[in-house]
């Protein structure tokens, strides 16, 4: 198998192909399974949703940013994968001194494709990879932005209020959406804002993420009395931030949502 380098730039020595597989990132569980890799993930996280059948058999190994350390020792992997932002640094580094660490870096769609060609490589499966990634850039040559452009806050947690800001998936994905992000700075990824704040970045409409906040019906009335007359939507946070192979669904999300 040789060497395989991960996006925060690690060299990963990989003698054999690896059967003992455990993901620790959702959206990447649900691309090994789409790669066919079923009998070789051997545990997956307790967030790691789909597919159902891998949640309902699969051992889990706590959450994405609560590992069980010995439950993953246990299982005896030759290959984890794992994700820079979505896992702690400290819980990597300690498993990384015993078991071989595949980690992504995801910031935009091309970092997305790269992560699936990787894995794809690592894992055996270039081939399935390779024409997942071509049907993903396919489908999202068919994207259709608002034009013109318009405003966009996007909350993804609630008490206090966060907004996917600068450097994220989501900010790539409203982007590309023909959306401006009226928290892209390079403050923060994910800052924390007031209601305040909020009101007074007016943006055109406002997007309340399903994950990892659940934001539901009753608290669009809430924005609605922070920002009076100001179009509040829910919206399905897997395509927004789900990096894998779910980025096959997503335009057509994304279309119907700004067609609606």
């Amino acid at each position: 198998m040789g060497i395989h380098t991960d996006q925060i730039g690690r060299n990963i020595q990989m003698p054999d192909l690896p059967q003992r597989i455990i993901s620790l990132v959702p959206s990447q569980t649900e691309l090994l399974y789409d790669l066919g890799l079923g009998k070789r993930v051997v545990g997956i996280t307790k967030f790691c949703v789909h597919p159902e059948t891998w949640f309902r058999t699969k051992p889990r190994v706590g959450g994405t940013k609560k590992l069980d350390l010995k439950k993953i020792q246990e299982l005896a992997p030759d290959l984890i994968i794992a994700n820079k932002e979505e896992n702690l640094k400290a819980e990597i580094e300690s498993l990384a001194k015993e078991f071989p660490i595949w980690i992504s870096d995801v910031r935009d769609l091309p970092s997305a494709l790269d992560m699936i060609l990787k894995v794809g490589a690592i894992t055996g499966t270039s081939a399935k990879a390779e024409a997942l990634r071509n049907q993903i850039a396919e489908r999202f040559s068919t994207l259709q932005p608002l034009d013109p452009p318009a405003t966009v806050a996007y909350l993804i947690w609630r008490e206090p209020y966060m907004a996917a800001g600068h450097g994220t998936f989501i900010n790539d994905l409203l982007e590309r959406c023909g959306m401006i992000n009226v928290f892209d700075s390079d403050d923060a990824r994910y800052p924390v804002i007031t209601a305040k704040e909020l009101e007074e970045a007016a943006p055109d409409l406002i997007l309340l993420s399903s994950e990892p906040y659940p934001f539901n019906e009753k608290h669009i009335e809430e924005l609605h009395e922070t920002c009076p007359g100001t179009p509040v939507k829910l919206v399905d946070g897997e395509f927004f931030s789900w990096y894998g192979s779910r980025l096959l669904d997503t335009v057509e999300y994304l279309n119907g949502l700004l067609r609606g």
